[in-house]
């Protein structure tokens, strides 16, 4: 996965921490989790605030279904 595979990366991260409300994750958290991820492969120096933002908002639809 990719930084831009923002769904993908809210359901692996819904999976992995299924008792996590992701509204109140920091971003220096979501990002290390992230990038801990086994099918995350990207740089971790390439994210920034906006995709945070867009992963933590598709996590938090995720788990809303």
């Amino acid at each position: 996965m990719k930084w831009t595979d923002v769904y993908e990366i809210a359901i692996q991260l819904a999976d992995t921490y299924p008792d996590t409300d992701p509204q109140y994750v920091n971003f220096v958290d979501l990002h290390s989790w992230i990038c801990a991820l086994e099918d995350f492969d990207d740089d971790p120096e390439r994210s920034g605030e906006k995709i945070l933002e867009a992963i933590q908002s598709a996590w938090i639809e995720e788990i809303a279904d």
